[in-house]
């Protein structure tokens, strides 16, 4: 049986890692194979801290974004790769969905995770959700029966929004990540374009972990990240 596959889509290449490295890590930790793919770098609207640096370039800022998102998904066992459309705005359209598609199609993803449809603080990641939508729905091969090369559908979830009240969303999955959230630290600490966020992020891997124990009465549970299913799970019985 081959490894269960993760696709993990964001619209910069942070993204990622504050909403979902910890359930990346256990994924690959389980024996899963887990695949980072950014539509944009962030270089424009997320790199703050880069372009303090005087003469700085924006081919510089990319190289950068690069390797500090490549150094945090190898601390949770992923890999990483940039389509590199541009930020702020990003524009999705035909060519972004294809190429999604095409890698759908290849790598055969079990499992989607990207951003909810709503963000009114960010141009960016409902653009990203509507690629990443298009791209699986033309891949769905359960669908209908069409003259393009399909793939197995995915489970579909979207991941927790920096203001999940505004964008619409609400958990319906809560993963525990206590086991590693080391390595979700370790992740957002080679994020040094944005270490702003690294707090927040600590604090609402705590917020949702007290979620998670309530939910379930397991004590032992200290961090959790939450997710939202856009289409339902199929189990054989409740």
């Amino acid at each position: 049986m081959s490894a269960k596959r993760l696709l993990v889509v964001g619209a910069h290449s942070a993204d990622f890692v504050w909403r979902a490295a910890g359930v990346i890590a256990k994924h690959t930790r389980a024996g899963g194979e887990a695949r980072v793919i950014s539509l944009s770098y962030g270089e424009r609207g997320e790199s703050g801290e880069l372009w303090k640096v005087p003469g700085q370039t924006i081919e510089n800022v990319k190289k950068a974004r690069h390797a500090e998102a490549s150094e945090a998904a190898a601390a949770v066992g992923a890999s990483f790769e940039s389509l590199d459309l541009g930020d702020y705005p990003l524009i999705g359209g035909r060519e972004a969905i294809d190429t999604l598609a095409e890698i759908i199609r290849d790598w055969q993803p079990h499992i989607v995770l990207t951003h909810p449809d709503k963000d009114p603080f960010n141009p960016d990641h409902p653009v990203a959700h509507e690629v990443v939508s298009q791209a699986r729905l033309l891949t769905s091969g359960a669908v209908v029966e069409a003259g393009f090369r399909t793939a197995p559908p995915t489970e579909f979830l979207v991941f927790e929004p920096h203001q999940p009240e505004l964008c619409g969303f609400v958990p319906s999955v809560f993963v525990d990540i206590t086991e590693v959230f080391e390595a979700k630290k370790e992740a957002m600490a080679a994020m040094r374009a944005q270490v702003y966020l690294q707090q927040y992020y600590t604090e609402r891997a705590e917020h949702r972990g007290n979620h998670a124990r309530k939910v379930t009465g397991d004590k032992e549970i200290r961090q959790a990240e939450a997710f939202q299913r856009i289409v339902p799970n199929v189990v054989a019985a409740l």
